[in-house]
């Protein structure tokens, strides 16, 4: 008789595609379980894991990078591998992953922007900030873009935390970014940059965006910087009003953009200007450039659902810039073979359980976690209990999960198939090495690391 799922004598074999947060607290909680042995196997895309904590947050937010100590912790025990360098869908496919594991969990993440769909989107010098983000941090599919920031003026569209993300990066003092992790070639294009007028363009009202309080009051201690807010931005109207009073960080957003808004006179050499209550609804342009914008001044309108919708009134205005940052939104993209909801740009999913989407069936030892499961809302934290909740489903299906074969059940198995592909694979241990060495170069430069950008480097310094 076969020993039971998820015993010493028969470890529950589990595979996580993507290394980012989400994936690693769903790890952690499994290997937490009592009365459960479990074999996990990370695989990434990249020789470097942690996702959006190294390829997202910004340079200039160190502390939030903390939590990878907890991941380190996480690669080093011995019931969990890395898999890096590793892409499904290319080096290794749905059905074989399903072939030599019991249960897969997909935690990619959203990895595209959304689109404004106004003309003029293509022109150059129109971007969306997930690309500008990926620039700065060294990520290797944005490392080679090219951002022109000989123009005065840049646009930012969205009032999230990304937005006020590049928004900072973009006004900040270029010897601070010095002290942190930002990307050498973004570091180099930033000294040269002629801007000094980030416009960020809001949709809806002061009271309905999204931003965090912590991070609009960064915007006023940048030094060589004036913070610009409209006064008649912030008149609000009834039900804005009343939102104040259930909403705190809302209501703290307000008071400082007030504060913001009692300055008439802004000496600094750079200004970050706040403006509420505009959409772009074209992008100008010459010769395939773009040269400006225009925008429209939106009011705010009941939507039936209890809150409040944004619509254009008519009046229009133009503006001078160089460059367009859209940040309105992630996307998840579909993974070969997993079934996805293009309704909500998810995998399809109930509680964590990928389903079929005509059936509503779960598909058998398929589960999800993080924006790929959810939608892209939430910060790094959001992820942790959202991970469990999928554990626990994975949990309670084992006693109905149909095991792999025996044959397929050593983990050196997957090793082999990929070895015999060609794929290099990059392990804990290679890892390790690779951090090792951006941290001693940032040692050597008085930063926190100085980081690889192109896999290439980054296999080479592995092998040395």
């Amino acid at each position: 008789m076969a020993a039971q799922l998820g015993s010493a004598e028969r470890p529950l074999r589990v595979a996580v595609i993507g290394s980012g947060p989400a994936g690693f607290y769903a790890a952690e909680s499994l290997l937490k379980r009592p009365n459960l042995t479990c074999s996990i196997d990370i695989f990434n895309r990249f020789p470097t894991p942690y996702g959006l904590v190294r390829d997202g947050v910004a340079p200039d937010h160190q502390s939030i990078k903390s939590v990878t100590r907890v991941f380190d912790k996480i690669l080093e025990n011995p019931q969990v591998r890395f898999f890096g360098n590793v892409t499904f869908g290319k080096d290794i496919s749905h059905d074989e992953i399903k072939r030599y594991y019991d249960q897969i969990i997909y935690a990619v993440g959203a990895q595209t922007d959304r689109r404004m769909g106004i003309p003029g989107e293509d022109f150059l010098g129109s971007f969306p900030a997930t690309a500008f983000v990926g620039w700065y941090n060294g990520h290797p599919d944005y490392r080679d873009l090219e951002f022109d920031l000989s123009c005065e003026r840049v646009v930012v569209v969205g009032n999230g935390n990304v937005a006020m993300d590049v928004t900072r990066i973009l006004a900040a003092d270029p010897d601070e970014l010095a002290k942190s992790d930002i990307a050498d070639h973004a570091l180099a294009a930033l000294r040269k940059s002629k801007i000094r007028e980030i416009m960020m363009l809001g949709r809806r009202g002061p009271a309905q965006s999204s931003f965090t309080n912590p991070e609009l009051k960064e915007f006023g201690e940048l030094a060589g910087v004036d913070v610009r807010v409209d006064p008649a931005d912030l008149a609000l109207d009834e039900l804005s009003e009343q939102s104040l009073a259930e909403n705190r960080v809302a209501a703290k957003n307000m008071e400082t953009l007030r504060e913001y808004a009692l300055k008439t006179t802004f000496p600094a050499p750079r200004r970050i200007y706040m403006r509420f209550l505009y959409s772009p609804v074209e992008i100008l342009g010459e010769d395939g450039k773009m040269t400006g914008v225009v925008i429209e001044r939106n009011q705010l309108v009941p939507d039936g659902k209890g809150g409040l919708k944004a619509i254009g009134n008519g009046v229009k205005d133009r503006i001078r810039a160089g460059m367009i940052l859209r940040s309105v939104g992630y996307k998840g993209q579909p993974l070969a073979d997993v079934p996805f909801n293009e309704a909500n740009a998810t995998i399809a999913n109930v509680a964590g359980r990928v389903v079929d989407p005509a059936t509503q069936e779960p598909v058998a030892g398929e589960y999800v976690v993080g924006w790929i499961k959810r939608g892209p809302s939430g910060l790094i934290g959001n992820n942790k209990p959202d991970s469990i909740a999928t554990a626990d489903a994975m949990v309670e299906d084992i006693s109905s999960v149909t095991p792999i074969d025996d044959e397929n059940r050593d983990p050196a198995k997957i090793s082999t198939l990929l070895a015999e592909r060609g794929v290099v694979i990059v392990n804990s241990n290679d890892w390790k090495k690779l951090n090792e060495y951006e941290l001693n170069m940032g040692k050597q430069q008085g930063r926190p690391r100085v980081k690889v950008t192109r896999v290439d480097e980054m296999l080479s310094i592995i092998n040395k």
